[in-house]
């Protein structure tokens, strides 16, 4: 019996699995990238919330300006995630040589970049789940009613998010450059969500513009779902068609060293 069991081989996990777990662990190891990711969106709730105005019903809207924002800090948890967190640390394995060397090894890259890009998006929509908890309890903000509707069009922003950054990814060739060509991005995008101006505030045809970029169309979604409306599905539409392009956009730009 002994010499059978030291002759039995041993299972050794996948290479995927393996890169999964160590790029959680290296994820785990970055205090920042975590608290841009799952404590901004909702300390800035939280200081939002503390706005006595915020909490008082908005005459143009109908609605507290604290429930208008919810949604949106759920778009800048997106947001943070595809053009802040992940593009860095892919352009810096490039930089570093590690994706060249992965092509030579059984671990492909592509390994790599499909860990990156599930542990970016977990941890985005964690930090929409923060932000859902925290209005509730904190804010008395309601669950969204159409609740199928709010986890499509989320998973939805969070695939357009993540395309975007791989976009990012694709073009710069290093990790500094990736983080500016990032906030060149980011402020835009922080724009078309709704953070300074709420989209349904917009002038109409500054909100016609917004609407067609992603993070508009999911801002509009987004609410429609939390008040209890299957959402457009031009506002759904948008986001697809914004998933795709950009998708196919970075595949074929994207290299590998």
């Amino acid at each position: 019996m002994s010499t059978l069991a030291s002759t039995a081989p041993v299972r050794r996990p996948s290479p995927r699995l393996a890169v999964l777990r160590t790029e959680t662990r290296l994820l785990l190891r970055e205090p920042g990238t975590l608290f841009w990711v799952l404590g901004f969106p909702p300390l800035l709730l939280v200081i939002l919330g503390s706005i006595p105005s915020f909490r008082q019903v908005n005459a143009d809207l109908g609605v507290r300006m604290i429930d208008v924002y919810v949604p949106v800090l759920v778009l800048v948890a997106q947001i943070v995630t595809g053009l802040q967190a992940m593009p860095p640390i892919i352009t810096g394995y490039r930089e570093r040589g590690i994706l060249r060397r992965m092509s030579a090894t059984p671990v492909r890259p592509s390994a790599l970049l499909t860990a990156q890009m599930g542990l970016n998006g977990a941890a985005g929509l964690v930090s929409a789940l923060l932000c859902l908890t925290i209005g509730r309890l904190a804010f008395d903000v309601h669950l969204p009613d159409q609740l199928a509707g709010y986890v499509l069009a989320l998973l939805l922003t969070a695939a357009s998010a993540l395309a975007l950054g791989a976009l990012v990814s694709a073009l710069a060739p290093t990790a500094r450059l990736a983080t500016a060509i990032g906030m060149v991005v980011f402020f835009p995008s922080l724009f078309s969500a709704g953070l300074w101006v709420p989209v349904q505030s917009m002038p109409h045809v500054l909100r016609e513009i917004v609407v067609l970029l992603p993070f508009g169309a999911a801002s509009r979604a987004l609410e429609q779902a939390a008040a209890g409306h299957w959402p457009d599905w031009s506002h759904l539409g948008v986001l697809a068609a914004w998933t795709v392009v950009l998708s196919a956009a970075a595949a074929r730009w994207f290299r590998w060293e």
